[in-house]
C-alpha cells in the first residue's frame, strides 16, 4: 500500500514538473516569435533590406576589410555600398573619383571594392574614428574632414549641410550638381547628399536584423 502511495506521488511529482517546463519552454518560444514579428515590424518601419546583389559581394568586402584593417566596419561598407548602387553595375562602391578623380573609371566590381574599402579606411583614419564623419566624408570628400576639425571637432547634421551650403555656392558651374533631395534644395546645400550618414546607418542597422 504505501508503495503504490510512493509511485503516485513520484508520478505527480514527474507530471508536475513535465507541465512546469513544457510551460517555460512555450513561454522562451513566445518571446522568441515576439523577437521575431518585432524585428520583422522594424525592417518594415524604417529598417530598409540589403539587395541580394549587394549581400553576393560580402566575400570580397570581408577580404579587403582584412586587408585594410576595417574588419569591424563590414557592415557599413556594406551599407555603404547599399546607398552608392544597390550592389549595381561595374562600380558598385561608386570609388572612381577617389581612385582617377572622375566618374566612371573603374570598370571591375571588385576594383571598386578594393578601392572603396581603402578609401574608406583612410578617410576613418584622418576622422580620427569618427565614424559619422567619415561616412559623410566618403561622400563629400576627404576636403569635409579639414572643414569639421577645424569647425568644430566633429560630425553633425548641421555641419553636412553648412558645409554642402558652402561647396554649392562656391561652385564655378553648379549645373554638375543636383539637389538630391527636396531638403537640400530648400537649404540650397546641392553638393553631395546631406543625409547620406543617415542613409547609411539606416541600411547598416537593417542588416543588423537580418
Amino acid at each position: 500500500m504505501k508503495r503504490k502511495k510512493k509511485a503516485k506521488r513520484l508520478i505527480g511529482q514527474v507530471f508536475f514538473i513535465c507541465i512546469v517546463l513544457f510551460g517555460a519552454m512555450s513561454f522562451i518560444s513566445i518571446l522568441s516569435m515576439k523577437g521575431n514579428v518585432d524585428n520583422l515590424s522594424k525592417m518594415q518601419e524604417g529598417y530598409p533590406q540589403i539587395t541580394k546583389e549587394v549581400q553576393n559581394y560580402r566575400p570580397l568586402v570581408e577580404k579587403y576589410a582584412k586587408e585594410y584593417e576595417v574588419t569591424p566596419y563590414i557592415d557599413v561598407l556594406l551599407a555603404v555600398m547599399m546607398q552608392e548602387s544597390g550592389g549595381r553595375g561595374k562600380d558598385p562602391m561608386q570609388s572612381s573619383e577617389s581612385f582617377c578623380g572622375k566618374v566612371g573609371c573603374i570598370k571591375d566590381p571588385e576594383q571598386s571594392i578594393k578601392q572603396g574599402v581603402y578609401y574608406f579606411s583612410e578617410v576613418l583614419n584622418d576622422a580620427k574614428g569618427d565614424l559619422k564623419l567619415a561616412i559623410q566624408s566618403y561622400n563629400f570628400g576627404r576636403g569635409f574632414i579639414n572643414y569639421v576639425l577645424e569647425e568644430t571637432g566633429s560630425y553633425s547634421e548641421e555641419i553636412a549641410i553648412d558645409f554642402s551650403q558652402k561647396m554649392y555656392e562656391n561652385a564655378s558651374d553648379k549645373s554638375i550638381y543636383s539637389c538630391l533631395r527636396k531638403e537640400a534644395k530648400q537649404y540650397n546645400a546641392c553638393y553631395g547628399d546631406i543625409y547620406y550618414v543617415q542613409s547609411v546607418m539606416k541600411y547598416k542597422e537593417g542588416l543588423a536584423l537580418e
